[in-house]
């Protein structure tokens, strides 16, 4: 089994997950979300880089997966959520941790089958998924479900590779 720490990265609510799995079966350890006061923007990214790299020392995990962002209307928005995300994954890097980075639409095909899934069927499906007893967080849920992705999609890249490394022989 893998640990997996799962990101969700927001400049004022980034949601993580904790997840083991050997990528068939995963195991909830921890979720929940950093949610950051209203405070001067470079605090807000400290705060992320703090709290992801102590979630780090206290679960250590073997990997992260984080979500790219997503462009929509709002530059300003995505160029923030872009910075939030270069906090945590440098939490990440500073610990030595591969980082595995997923889109939104890639995470939600992975854990409930359609990539234009809503947070609510997110939620019900890590729920379901990792057989918690009441829904997480939206973002928590979020984190989870890109920590799942993950773990789905390296367990497919380990068998692909076996099979390739048995059909050269």
């Amino acid at each position: 089994m893998r640990r997996i720490l799962g990101i969700d990265p927001g400049s004022r609510v980034t949601g993580y997950g904790v997840i083991d799995s050997d990528g068939v079966r995963s195991r909830h350890v921890t979720s929940g979300c950093i949610r950051l006061e209203e405070t001067d923007f470079p605090v807000r990214l400290g705060r992320i880089f703090a709290e992801v790299s102590n979630l780090i020392t206290v679960h250590g995990p073997q990997e992260m997966a984080i979500e790219q962002v997503f462009v929509a209307k709002n530059v300003a928005s995505a160029m923030k959520l872009g910075q939030a995300r270069g906090a945590a994954i440098c939490a990440a890097v500073s610990r030595d941790l591969r980082v595995h980075e997923y889109s939104p639409r890639a995470v939600k095909q992975s854990v409930v089958g359609t990539g234009a899934a809503d947070k609510e069927q997110v939620q019900h499906m890590v729920t379901m998924l990792l057989g918690l007893s009441q829904l997480p967080a939206k973002d928590a849920a979020d984190a989870l479900a890109v920590a799942l992705s993950h773990a789905h999609a390296a367990a497919t890249q380990n068998r692909l590779a076996r099979a390739a490394s048995g059909w050269r022989r």
